[in-house]
């Protein structure tokens, strides 16, 4: 059997190796995986609230809460049943005023990037621009589909936007179109940077000067430690330049697979008119044909509970979440602040960090620190095209202890002191 060509580039392994490392390795701490920490999901309360769904629909539709119920085990709207409840939550916590008809459901946030390629995109002719690094879910898909993508180098204060208008230029001048431009502003995977309020601003206006889409994915904005949060570009935008992606995996729990996409373009009348979200559907119901309207009733309920708002349910997660930031940077100041070339970035929110190196760290150094050290940590080059990443090394801090968080550096510690010593 031969398969796509497609099949061989290194950026379709590095989402089942991040999921399976940890299997091949099972004595060595892990700071691969970006996870939510399990001991943070209550599922059973979290499942007991579809019956504050059933019974808000039912106020609303007139139907009887067992009809309602059986519903929700039924194939149902395309786009989901869900969109007045996320257009709520977006208002109350983001400031993100949008009409529930320019919401579309996913199963997943994974799904909403395929939905976007899908329907923007045609390959051979438009062009994917992306912050590199960057999480490799979009960029994989877009090599699945033919789409070409432009990697565009963030810095350590994330994507500026004169690199963005001379990517999108460079392109037109090979007779290509820039379609969209796909960033992670708000505590980047996999660099742990956020986007200053002044370049917002300039990258909003880079990409309507450039007619470009932006893709804003946001799963860890409300995971802020040190100030409260930027606003979002999509809150920003007043042009709507803007599709924005959201997700409930950080804020509640990855099991649910219910994400969402903001698309309120205005579309011709020759191309049916409407808003983009609307005319999505269409890819929609070809990919999963529906979001599980049980998981999505789930989410609803939660969300009713708090009145829209996430933010009680995030509070105690941001706690956690900081106390292992703090506890990674005092044990990287400990073991490794007295060695040359070694630095680290102090990301204020979200679950990665970058760590700096004076020599490249690849496959080989990660199996070498696995197998040897006990310690397993992503180079930054997984999730690179351009090349500039193999000095850096993805610290994630979402899923450990401190005391593992502290083991972890002294045995990193350890590993570079002795590759130093060789060189």
């Amino acid at each position: 059997m031969v398969v796509k060509d497609c099949f061989q580039l290194p950026s379709l392994n590095v989402m089942n190796f991040l999921n399976e490392v940890v299997m091949q390795y099972p004595e060595a701490i892990s700071l691969a995986p970006g996870r939510p920490a399990e001991e943070l999901f209550d599922l059973s309360a979290s499942l007991a609230e579809m019956d504050r769904y059933v019974a808000y629909r039912s106020q609303q539709t007139g139907l009887s809460e067992g009809r309602v119920r059986d519903d929700l085990g039924q194939y149902n709207k395309t786009n989901g049943i869900i969109r007045d409840l996320i257009a709520s939550h977006l208002e109350v916590d983001e400031g993100i005023r949008v009409p529930e008809a320019s919401i579309a459901v996913t199963a997943g946030c994974q799904e909403a990037m395929l939905v976007l390629l899908l329907s923007l995109f045609e390959p051979g002719k438009d062009v994917l621009l992306a912050s590199d690094p960057t999480y490799i879910g979009i960029t994989g898909l877009a090599d699945i589909l033919g789409i070409r993508v432009e990697p565009v180098l963030t810095g350590g204060q994330g994507l500026q936007a004169e690199k963005v208008v001379a990517a999108a230029e460079k392109l037109r001048r090979e007779g290509l179109r820039p379609r969209a431009l796909y960033d992670i502003p708000d505590f980047n995977n996999p660099l742990g940077t956020r986007l200053s309020l002044a370049d917002r601003h300039r990258l909003l206006t880079a990409a309507r000067e450039q007619d470009l889409l932006i893709f804003e994915d946001n799963p860890y904005g409300q995971f802020s430690f040190d100030d409260d949060p930027a606003p979002t570009l999509k809150s920003l935008d007043q042009e709507a330049t803007v599709i924005y992606l959201g997700t409930f995996s950080k804020t509640l729990f990855p099991g649910l697979r219910v994400g969402y996409l903001v698309a309120d373009q205005p579309v011709a009348e020759e191309s049916g008119g409407g808003l983009l979200a609307e005319q999505m559907s269409k890819v929609k119901s070809l990919t999963t044909v529906t979001t599980s309207p049980l998981m999505q009733a789930v989410a609803g309920g939660i969300l009713l509970r708090h009145e829209g708002s996430l933010k009680p349910v995030v509070a105690p997660k941001v706690e956690f979440y900081r106390r292992n930031r703090d506890a990674l940077l005092k044990s990287l100041d400990r073991y490794l602040g007295d060695l040359p070339g070694v630095s680290w970035n102090r990301p204020g929110g979200g679950f990665f960090m970058t760590v700096e190196l004076p020599f490249p760290f690849d496959l080989s150094c990660l199996e070498v620190c696995a197998d040897q050290y006990g310690l397993i940590c992503c180079p930054m080059s997984f999730f690179s095209r351009a090349g500039s990443a193999h000095h850096q090394v993805r610290f994630s801090f979402s899923y450990v202890t401190p005391a593992q968080i502290d083991t972890a550096i002294d045995r990193f510690s350890r590993f570079l002191r002795s590759r130093l010593e060789e060189s």
